[in-house]
């Protein structure tokens, strides 16, 4: 598809995304602007194949490899699909293969058998790390397409009826021959779109869609241990078939994705189930051994740090962590030491360590006197 725009821009991932990140861009920006969700912007089909072209390059790792070092230039000798030329249910079609059998949740049972199941749709809520111990819900607000109230679907007005589709004879696919009759694909037909037929009355209130954007309003409920990035499924509260498969929406919801976002913790990091925490400890409790009070995400709980803790050691605490979230199994809480030297001495300090320095037999720099005493001394002659 030539452009002038970065795949990556396209996408809006950085060069280094991993596969998983390209793929639920994609999905994310398909969605969005799939024609049957803006049945009236040209702008958005374009930017559906866009999008369509920038994934089906960097989901390949030689074509993404070659953009990378050439950019479009070096894609330009490689044989891959005209997105301008095909219709946009052709690219659904190419990429149901790549997203395993459906891509945003599309069935690929339809005419040939079998139920229908509509998109999966997909929002994000963010916790913070105190939550995902105790376990929270969120309301959440997501527009989702629904079947139109007016025409039940099939995008008629009211007291009229689709008409038979005279090109693909209602079957919704066409037939093209190509190289001389060396070869026959079956792609959507052009005219219905895939429906089986035409509308020549629209509806009023979804303009022959048979589709409505409606808001929907619910709460979800966050399970206890939940992980950044992990998924919250909620069942069939995607949307109804597609009007090309379904126009009446028999079938299967698709599914609502809660993507969970967890918000950075001023003291904890997270390792899996378990939890991470660097505790300040001076010098003395470091040589002579200390009891600590070590805050918990349920409270405080007490540490025995032994004599000689060098710094950087580390102390585990079971049960301390985070719960996981099938087993409900706590993980632990390491306590990471840090022994803190202190910017500036008393003189009673100075002089302790001064004897101190001299038992291990170590040259230390102590400057506790002033420039104007130093002076002094000088002068006198001491």
């Amino acid at each position: 598809m030539p452009t002038t725009r970065e795949y990556y821009e396209i996408l809006g991932v950085s060069k280094d995304a991993t596969d998983d990140q390209i793929k639920r861009a994609y999905r994310r920006l398909a969605m969005k602007y799939h024609p049957d969700r803006n049945p009236d912007a040209d702008e958005a089909e374009a930017k559906f194949k866009e999008c369509a072209a920038a994934y089906e390059v960097l989901s390949d790792r030689e074509r993404r490899s070659t953009y990378d070092r050439f950019g479009h230039a070096g894609l330009r000798s490689t044989p891959g699909h005209d997105f301008n030329s095909m219709n946009v249910h052709d690219i659904f079609s190419m990429f149901e293969e790549i997203f395993g059998g459906s891509i945003g949740g599309r069935s690929r049972r339809g005419r040939s058998g079998g139920v229908p199941r509509g998109y999966d749709l997909e929002t994000e809520v963010e916790v913070t790390l105190d939550e995902v111990y105790a376990g929270t819900s969120r309301d959440i607000e997501f527009t989702r397409l629904d079947i139109c109230s007016v025409c039940s679907g099939d995008g008629a007005k009211p007291g009229t009826q689709p008409q038979l589709c005279t090109v693909c004879g209602g079957a919704g696919q066409v037939d093209q021959i190509g190289l001389g009759g060396m070869f026959r694909m079956r792609t959507t037909c052009p005219q219905c779109r895939g429906r089986g037929s035409v509308i020549l009355q629209k509806c009023p209130e979804c303009r022959g869609s048979g589709r409505m954007s409606v808001r929907r309003k619910l709460s979800v409920k966050i399970p206890r241990g939940i992980r950044d990035s992990q998924a919250v499924r909620v069942a069939e509260e995607g949307e109804p078939p597609p009007p090309e498969i379904s126009p009446r929406g028999e079938g299967i919801r698709g599914d609502l994705h809660v993507l969970v976002r967890v918000s950075p913790h001023e003291q904890f990091e997270r390792e899996g189930d378990h939890l991470l925490i660097a505790v300040p400890l001076a010098y003395s409790q470091a040589a002579l051994g200390a009891e600590l009070s070590i805050p918990t995400l349920d409270g405080t709980c007490t540490l025995r740090i032994p004599a000689g803790t060098q710094h950087g050691a580390i102390f585990r605490i079971p049960g301390k962590g985070l719960p996981n979230v099938r087993t409900q199994n706590r993980g632990d809480l390491a306590v990471i030491t840090q022994i803190v030297v202190p910017r500036k001495l008393t003189d009673a300090q100075a002089r302790l360590l001064e004897e101190f320095a001299k038992t291990e037999k170590v040259d230390v720099r102590v400057s506790n006197s002033s420039l104007w005493d130093k002076l002094k001394d000088a002068v006198s002659g001491n």
